[in-house]
């Protein structure tokens, strides 16, 4: 199974389970990998920046990623690869590929500043780990503080047959998408899948631009898979209602610095995974952030009965 271009859907950006001392969860694995099979997921994505993956050592990290993959059997999955030098990344895609991923996930290192020197980057980067390696560009400026233009992407997909996709997370982003999806168009760049992450904050709209599907890890993937599906099925106003039943918590969700504690909080009072903790250093939520994230959920509950949860 590889990735190829015409990927689409929801792609969720698997959080990594933890116990409380910081050991792996693998049960954890299990079970959340099981939910996002039988509730709307065309994919996962593993090792991303919501996966605390700068907290597992390379052995750890190709522990989690074969033991997503081999649960997931049947849906492509994506590997993080992203390292500061290219031994590290192609030595962890050459291993992901070995253990049946279907690609992997390459972000830009915050020290490229030009045009030339991010489409340099993303053409050594394929080289290293090889030409057959199907690979997605991470778009995220907000946090590697590289900025990637249209024509930036248009250059390094033309140059890379092997670029598969794009995980578009600018902010804002809508004219991106439709620039990209112009340039298709017009003939100067070949059809890439693009996947939209920033929790899906813009999820409702990204759709309407052109985008596939989502690749993002929000503590309700199953509402991201009916947004995309209402969506795709011209449900415009469905899509939306749905939508903005969850943006509060959504927007709640998106705090940076405690985003991730709010994001494996919900997902563990849903069962997905046995504990909250995250791996230090990291963050948790205080007694006042619960009782909000709480209320959030008991107003989510009156329009989408999966945030109706067992009381605390």
């Amino acid at each position: 199974m590889r990735l190829d271009a015409s990927e689409r859907g929801v792609f969720p950006i698997a959080p990594t389970p933890f116990h409380a001392d910081g050991r792996i969860d693998v049960d954890s694995i299990d079970r959340l990998t099981d939910f996002y099979a039988e509730n709307g997921a065309t994919g996962l994505t593993v090792l991303g920046v919501m996966g605390e993956a700068g907290k597992l050592d390379q052995g750890e990290a190709l522990d989690v990623a074969r033991r997503f993959i081999v649960r997931a059997e049947g849906l492509p999955v994506i590997v993080g690869v992203s390292a500061p030098g290219f031994a590290a990344m192609a030595s962890l895609a050459r291993s992901a590929m070995d253990a049946g991923a279907a690609g992997v996930m390459i972000a830009p290192p915050s020290t490229l500043r030009t045009d030339d020197q991010i489409v340099g980057y993303y053409a050594q980067a394929a080289e290293a780990i090889g030409a057959d390696v199907p690979f997605v560009i991470q778009d995220y400026p907000l946090t590697f503080s590289v900025v990637m233009t249209p024509g930036v992407i248009r250059r390094i997909v033309n140059d890379n047959p092997a670029c598969m996709m794009l995980k578009h997370e600018d902010w804002p982003g809508l004219e991106k998408i439709s620039a990209l999806r112009g340039f298709e168009a017009d003939g100067t760049m070949r059809h890439i899948a693009i996947l939209c992450g920033n929790g899906g904050l813009f999820l409702d709209f990204e759709t309407e631009r052109g985008a596939d599907g989502a690749m993002t890890g929000y503590a309700f993937p199953d509402m991201l898979a009916d947004v995309v599906r209402l969506a795709a099925a011209g449900e415009r106003d469905a899509a939306h209602d749905l939508f903005d039943a969850h943006l509060p918590l959504l927007r709640y969700e998106q705090q940076p610095g405690i985003g991730l504690a709010v994001r494996k909080y919900v997902m563990a009072r849903r069962g997905l995974i046995a504990s909250p903790a995250q791996r230090k250093p990291g963050g948790a939520l205080g007694k006042r952030a619960v009782a909000e994230v709480e209320y959030l959920l008991g107003r989510l509950a009156r329009h989408d009965p999966r945030a109706a949860l067992a009381p605390v």
